[in-house]
C-alpha cells in the first residue's frame, strides 16, 4: 500500500512551517542584536564594511539547502499523488449544479460517496455543466471537473467515518451549498451494498422515508424517491444500516 496522502501532505506542511518559523527567529533575533549593538549611543561612529565572503556564502548556502528540501518534500509528495496505485477501486464522480453523483463499477449509482476501509480510491472526475472542483479536506486531496474531460486522485480509506466533500470552485448562485459525504465502512458491509439485488417485491402500502440525498427500500420492500436538488438517486434496502452502521 501506497504512503498515505494526508500525511505525505500534512509532512510538507509542518516542514515548511518549521523552515518558516526558524528563518523568522533568525532574522527577529539578528535584528534586535543589531538594533542593541549599533545603537548610537554605543557606535558614535559609522564603520564601513567592505564584503565578507564566508558569511555571503553562507546565507546562499544554507536558503539553497533548504529550499531544496522543501522542493523534494513537495515533489514526492506530488508524484504520489498523481500515480493511482494498481488494485484500486475505481468510481467516477460527476459534478453538476449543485450536487456530486457517485457511479461505481457495477453501474450502482449514489448522492453520498461511500467506500471500503483499508483500500484506495481511484476518483475519476466529470462535469455535465460548468467547472467544479472536488475536495476532501479530510483526505487532502482536490481536482478541477472540467466539463468534457475525465480528471482524476486517489487516496486510502483507511480511517472509519463520515467525512465533507465540498466543491473549491465557484460554480454559481448555490455553490455553498454544494456539498456531499464520504463514508468509510467495513469492507464486507460496503460489497454487501453494492452487489445487492434490488427487492423485487412491491407492497400495495408506499411509506415515504425522508433521508438527505439517497432513495432507500422501506422495510416493506418499497422504493420511496427522494430527489436531491434535481435528480433521485436509486439505491437499495441496505443504505440505511449502512448509514446507521457510519454513525457508530
Amino acid at each position: 500500500m501506497r504512503p498515505n496522502i494526508a500525511e505525505s501532505v500534512d509532512a510538507t506542511f509542518w516542514l515548511v512551517f518549521g523552515i518558516s518559523v526558524f528563518l523568522l527567529l533568525v532574522v527577529v533575533v539578528a535584528m534586535f542584536y543589531f538594533i542593541y549593538k549599533f545603537n548610537k549611543k554605543r557606535h558614535p561612529v559609522a564603520e564601513q564594511i567592505s564584503g565578507h565572503t564566508g558569511l555571503e556564502i553562507t546565507w546562499t548556502v544554507i536558503p539553497l539547502i533548504l529550499v531544496i528540501i522543501m522542493f523534494f518534500s513537495g515533489y514526492y509528495g506530488f508524484e504520489n499523488m498523481r500515480n493511482v496505485p494498481a488494485g484500486a477501486d475505481s468510481i467516477t464522480v460527476t459534478g453538476q449544479m449543485w450536487k456530486w453523483s457517485y457511479t461505481y463499477p457495477n453501474g450502482k449509482k449514489s448522492d453520498t460517496l461511500y467506500v471500503p476501509l483499508g483500500k484506495d480510491i481511484h476518483m475519476l472526475i466529470q462535469s455535465i455543466d460548468v467547472n467544479h472542483s472536488f475536495y476532501i479536506p479530510s483526505m487532502r486531496v482536490k481536482e478541477d471537473a472540467v466539463p468534457g474531460r475525465t480528471n482524476y486522485l486517489w487516496f486510502n480509506a483507511d480511517k472509519l467515518g463520515s467525512y465533507e466533500i465540498a466543491c473549491a470552485e465557484y460554480c454559481g448562485l448555490d455553490h455553498w451549498n454544494m456539498y456531499s459525504r464520504l463514508v468509510i465502512i467495513p469492507q464486507e458491509k460496503y460489497y454487501e451494498w453494492l452487489y445487492a439485488k434490488p427487492d423485487s417485491t412491491v407492497s400495495t402500502t408506499t411509506t415515504t422515508t425522508t433521508t438527505p440525498t439517497d432513495s432507500v427500500k422501506t422495510s416493506a420492500g418499497v422504493t420511496d424517491t427522494t430527489k436531491s436538488k434535481t435528480d433521485s438517486v436509486k439505491t437499495n434496502k441496505n443504505d440505511s444500516a449502512i448509514k446507521k452502521d457510519s454513525v457508530k
